[in-house]
C-alpha cells in the first residue's frame, strides 16, 4: 500500500503541534529537543515526499478553484451577445 504525501503533512502537523504543548506543560528539556529535531527531519522528508508525487490534474488555472468553478471569460462573452 502507498502511503500518501498527506499522511507526511498529518505526522508532522501533529508531532510540532504535541511539541508546542510539551513546552507549554514544562516537559523536559530533552524530550522537547529531540522531538524537534525529529519534527525537522520530518518536514524535510514531508517536502520531499509531496514535490516528488506522481500528481496529475487537468486542472489550469482557469478552472479558478476546484470547490468554486468560475466559466471561462469566452463563455460569459458568449452569453452577453444572446442577451
Amino acid at each position: 500500500m502507498k502511503v500518501s504525501p498527506m499522511f507526511y503533512v498529518a505526522i508532522t502537523t501533529l508531532l510540532l503541534v504535541t511539541i508546542t504543548l510539551m513546552c507549554a506543560m514544562n516537559f523536559p528539556f530533552n524530550w522537547v529537543f529531540y522531538l524537534t529535531v525529529i519534527g525537522q527531519i520530518l518536514i524535510i522528508v514531508m517536502v520531499y515526499k509531496v514535490l516528488t508525487d506522481n500528481y496529475t490534474t487537468d486542472k489550469t488555472f482557469e478552472h479558478f478553484y476546484e470547490d468554486y468553478p468560475i466559466e471561462s471569460i469566452e463563455v460569459k462573452i458568449e452569453e452577453e451577445k444572446f442577451r
